[in-house]
């Protein structure tokens, strides 16, 4: 088994936006559905997770709606909100530029400086 990997400063918030923008789900729901989607390789920490889905909501980005969980309990439900989708959309192209100048970076030799 391996190890989860650290998750990067900033970018919580972007994969919390992700998995909420694959449909509603509840706050432990956004920690499984990012450990599925990361085939276990992020693990989100409660402790973090809360405080991030409440400056989000603050911010607009998503909203929420009380609801019954799978196991018939009170749970809250978030939704991705327009401006959530738009900020999605801003993070994803950032991430990748940045993404594509750090991998440019690393794969620069001496024959290319």
């Amino acid at each position: 088994m391996h190890k989860p990997l650290d998750l990067l400063q900033g970018t919580l918030d972007m994969l919390i936006l992700k998995a909420v923008s694959l449909g509603p789900l509840h706050g432990y729901g956004v920690l499984l559905r990012i450990q599925q989607i990361s085939k276990g390789h992020l693990e989100i920490q409660q402790g973090s997770l809360y405080p991030a889905l409440y400056r989000l909501e603050h911010q607009g980005w998503i909203t929420s709606a009380w609801g019954e969980s799978e196991n018939n309990r009170k749970a809250k439900y978030y939704h991705l909100t327009s401006a959530g989708k738009r900020r999605l959309q801003a993070e994803t192209d950032k991430w990748n530029r940045m993404a594509g100048v750090i991998a440019g970076i690393l794969h620069t030799t001496p024959e290319k400086v």
